[in-house]
């Protein structure tokens, strides 16, 4: 009974460790969100678009009374623009005590990285900027992106979160 009870507690003490990350896709690259910052996943709405936003900001949607400023990420990461598809998903994010929404290709899954298998950002040129990426998460062969989704959401340039808010 007490090796099980130490397994228990070996178990309870790596899964405080480990943090879990929504994946989903944009383009050939898979990415991932702390799972605590996603708020609901749903597929896309039509969005009212607002006049002289940047293109990346797809416009705003009403969710249940809160209107939620949705951010394309393909545009945003200056990747090739989608098609918007029966595939194409939103995940609503709570951010800076703000709502947001954020447009990509597809959701895979929610998977669990340990420290040890979260690897610093290569110092190469990438067309996002790396204060907004915390990792590479490496699954076995499986390569994820993990974004700093909070910085990156309430960055001056995204002009979202008042900075007030993100301070």
């Amino acid at each position: 009974m007490s090796e099980a009870r130490h397994h228990a507690a070996r178990n309870d003490a790596s899964a405080e460790s480990a943090n879990e990350y929504l994946t989903f896709a944009l383009g050939q690259e898979e990415y991932g969100v702390d799972i605590l910052k996603v708020q609901e996943i749903r597929g896309y709405d039509t969005v009212t678009r607002l006049p002289d936003a940047p293109d990346y900001i797809k416009g705003v949607i009403n969710l249940r009374g809160t209107i939620v400023p949705v951010i394309d990420m393909r545009l945003k990461f200056r990747l090739e623009r989608a098609e918007y598809n029966a595939l194409t998903v939103m995940i609503v994010l709570n951010v800076a005590d703000r709502v947001v929404g954020m447009v990509v290709d597809s959701v895979s899954d929610v998977i669990q990285l340990e420290a040890a298998q979260i690897r610093p950002v290569p110092d190469i040129g990438s067309a996002i900027d790396r204060q907004f990426i915390t990792g590479i998460g490496t699954q076995g062969e499986r390569m994820l992106i993990l974004l700093e989704i909070e910085r990156l959401m309430s960055s001056a340039e995204m002009g979202l979160v008042t900075q007030a808010a993100a301070a």
